[in-house]
């Protein structure tokens, strides 16, 4: 058996995987990274780039569904799957070869294989051990599905879905979060009759309340059809389709059943338990400064309990490999990591709901709502939508919540809003280009500090 020594070995070569290697050794330390897939994880190949490059080609579809409507004479002859799935795969490709040449440059020793912990501070991989000073666990997630259904045939997670030739006539998506509303978006663009069963109360139940009546307003507009505060029951399928049971004895018959019901941590089979990780329900809990219970080891990206998002990962990766290296950074404030659901509408969020601020701060928050229709760029791209601001009492921003097309990128800005703990006045003084969407970012801070223009205030 052959052994191997770094400074750091890395379970796991997702988003926060390679950020923690490629960081380690710009910082001069020797770094093994163990991958059993492909460079770059859930994220680029079976997650964030290849759905949102079909989001994008259902943005393209509706432009030129609607083209007549900027006065744009368009033809829409429908949807040629291979095409898009030929856009969507070269995208991946290029950012693949991309990071292969990255790791290259860093001098990162790439281990394909499936690794298994054997000891706290040592992986094995095909019979080959490789041990490092420090261990990070980064192994990332699964798509969930609920008992009794197995995901087969028509009945199906997001990356069979992002595999398929062909568009679904009719589709039940089981789940109404970021994934199920996103899927959702892209297949009624492309032309699809498509239901939502969301057992909680309303879509995209983590946003504020506000986000949610604002997409669901959005969808019912596009004839995306949900069903909120429904348990799903069952499912059945055959060569013709596949018939959902709902727990109001409702059924629905779709030709592909999308399960979105989140994602799990994916740490079962990789030797955590065996050598004494810590473990909740799956999850490998950490301190503020991402520390498993063992010693030199960190765990980091969605296995860790949290927001399941591929940039919490890359600056936790970040993180771990600064505080490793000994420069001590500041922890990571979960409160302040951008979200987006890239549907369309889109939802952008950073900070509190208005519900965890009054828990936080009591009856003296302040909230403000500033209405896209009075945002000359947003008419222009004729998308409705809304800002809500969220102040602390006598306080600073402390959550910014965006309904409308375009506006995740909105988001570094808002982020930084709440990051810097910024006063309304400080951003009321900011000059905003005009027309850009931002702009409402600056009408809403301009009417929170108690100057309102566009708005009454």
């Amino acid at each position: 058996m052959t052994e191997t020594s770094a400074d750091l070995v890395i379970l796991g070569g997702g988003s926060g995987g390679y950020a923690a290697a490629f960081r380690a050794a710009e910082l001069g330390l020797s770094v093994t990274l163990i991958e059993k897939d492909k460079l770059g994880g859930t994220c680029l190949h079976r997650g964030c780039i290849p759905t949102k490059a079909l989001l994008h080609a259902a943005e393209v579809a509706d432009s030129a569904r609607d083209g007549e409507s900027f006065g744009v004479k368009t033809t829409f002859d429908g949807i040629d799957m291979a095409g898009v799935n030929r856009y969507k795969d070269t995208i991946v490709a290029r950012l693949y070869k991309g990071l292969q040449g990255l790791a290259k440059a860093h001098k990162v020793t790439l281990v394909e294989g499936a690794g298994t912990l054997v000891e706290p501070n040592t992986v094995e991989v095909d019979g080959a051990r490789y041990t490092g000073k420090n261990v990070i666990l980064a192994t990332g997630s699964y798509s969930k599905t609920l008992p009794d259904l197995e995901l087969t045939g028509r009945v199906m997670a997001s990356e069979q879905a992002l595999a398929l030739d062909y568009v679904p006539a009719r589709v039940v998506v089981l789940g109404g979060g970021v994934i199920g509303v996103e899927f959702a978006s892209v297949w009624a663009s492309f032309g699809a009759q498509v239901t939502i069963v969301e057992a909680l109360p309303r879509l995209v139940p983590a946003e504020d309340e506000f986000a949610s009546k604002q997409l669901e307003r959005a969808f019912r507009r596009r004839k995306i059809g949900f069903k909120t505060g429904v348990k799903f029951t069952g499912a059945t399928q055959n060569a013709e389709g596949v018939s959902v049971s709902l727990e109001t004895g409702e059924t629905l018959d779709a030709d592909v059943l999308l399960v979105a019901v989140g994602r799990g941590p994916n740490t079962a089979g990789h030797g955590f338990e065996e050598v004494g990780i810590a473990t909740e329900r799956g999850f490998v809990p950490t301190d503020e400064r991402l520390r498993t219970n063992l010693p030199g080891v960190y765990a980091v990206g969605d296995i860790v309990p949290g927001l399941q998002l591929a940039h919490r990962g890359f600056a936790q990766g970040i993180f771990v490999a600064e505080e490793i290296a000994g420069l001590n950074p500041r922890p990571i404030d979960e409160a302040g990591i951008p979200r987006v659901t890239y549907s369309h509408p889109e939802v952008a969020s950073v900070g509190l709901s208005e519900e965890a601020a009054k828990e936080q701060y009591g009856s003296g928050v302040t909230t403000f709502t500033y209405d896209l229709g009075g945002n000359g760029k947003s008419q222009i791209l004729k998308t409705s939508g809304a800002i809500k601001l969220i102040k602390a009492p006598d306080g600073p921003v402390v959550g910014l919540h965006l309904v409308g097309d375009r506006v995740g990128e909105l988001i570094g800005e808002a982020q930084l809003i709440y990051n810097w703990e910024a006063f309304p006045e400080d951003i009321a003084a900011l000059v905003h280009a005009h027309p850009t969407q931002s702009e409402a970012l600056g009408e809403a801070h301009l009417a929170l500090a108690g100057k309102p223009l566009h708005v009454h205030g």
